[in-house]
């Protein structure tokens, strides 16, 4: 009864990670670049931490790997989980989550944070702060969603589980799965654009991080992490906004 049990549940949840139907994935090591560098940025002395092409490498490797990658594999939209039959329920369970995830980290940031000691103050001069209000919302934040979820959820997280499912965690397939998705947040939200322009509030991201890849895990559909992003972004940056006042 147990023997049989066992296999039953680690196909069904293998069935989630390698869609039925799909050919083999190509290029999937085309992941690792920007997982490297993104580590290797924090060894650097700190005059070269500022400089914009190192800032913006391992995200424009993540780019380049994905126009690379897509030209390499077939049904690449249904890989990255932008079948448009998937764009109702993405919408719906993103704008939930996004909800959440956005009055979470408000509370954060402006009741928690400054009672820990933490500065919120700078966040005034952070780059998206200076983008005039009617230009941010909705528009510049939906197209940084979209760019952010694509590199980081359909294709980093993707390729990660896709390699997790090549090697020996294979035989673990509740293993591989966890550490594609926390390796995936973990380079998010220490990618180094983020740790140079939001400081000690880059953790926050981690948590993010962790639920919208969990999303994209288990329902293949990056409409959801896309909205929950960009969901959260018009939360917290509205909210701010009124918070902190202009500049």
């Amino acid at each position: 009864m147990h023997t049989a049990a066992a296999p039953a549940q680690a196909s069904r949840f293998s069935s989630r990670d390698d869609p039925a139907g799909l050919e083999p994935e190509r290029l999937s090591l085309l992941a690792l670049p920007p997982v490297l560098t993104t580590g290797l940025y924090f060894s650097l002395p700190s005059e070269l931490q500022h400089a914009l092409p190192i800032l913006f490498l391992p995200q424009a490797l993540g780019y380049l790997g994905l126009a690379i990658w897509t030209s390499g594999n077939t049904r690449v939209l249904e890989r990255l989980g932008l079948n448009l039959h998937l764009l109702g329920r993405g919408l719906r369970v993103g704008l939930l989550t996004g909800l959440t995830l956005g009055f979470l980290n408000v509370w954060v940031i402006l009741w928690l944070v400054p009672r820990l000691g933490g500065d919120i103050q700078f966040l005034r001069e952070t780059p998206h702060a200076q983008v005039p209000v009617a230009l941010m919302l909705p528009w510049l934040v939906l197209l940084i969603a979209i760019a952010i979820e694509l590199n980081f959820r359909g294709f980093l997280l993707g390729r990660l589980l896709a390699l997790c499912q090549r090697t020996w965690l294979s035989q673990y397939p509740r293993v591989g799965p966890v550490i594609a998705v926390c390796v995936a947040a973990t380079v998010f939200a220490f990618d180094p654009f983020m740790v140079i322009t939001f400081k000690h509030l880059h953790w926050i991201a981690v948590w993010d991080g962790l639920v919208w890849g969990t999303i994209w895990l288990y329902l293949r559909n990056l409409y959801a992490t896309i909205a929950a992003h960009a969901v959260e972004v018009m939360v917290l940056y509205w909210s701010l906004k009124l918070a902190l006042g202009e500049n």
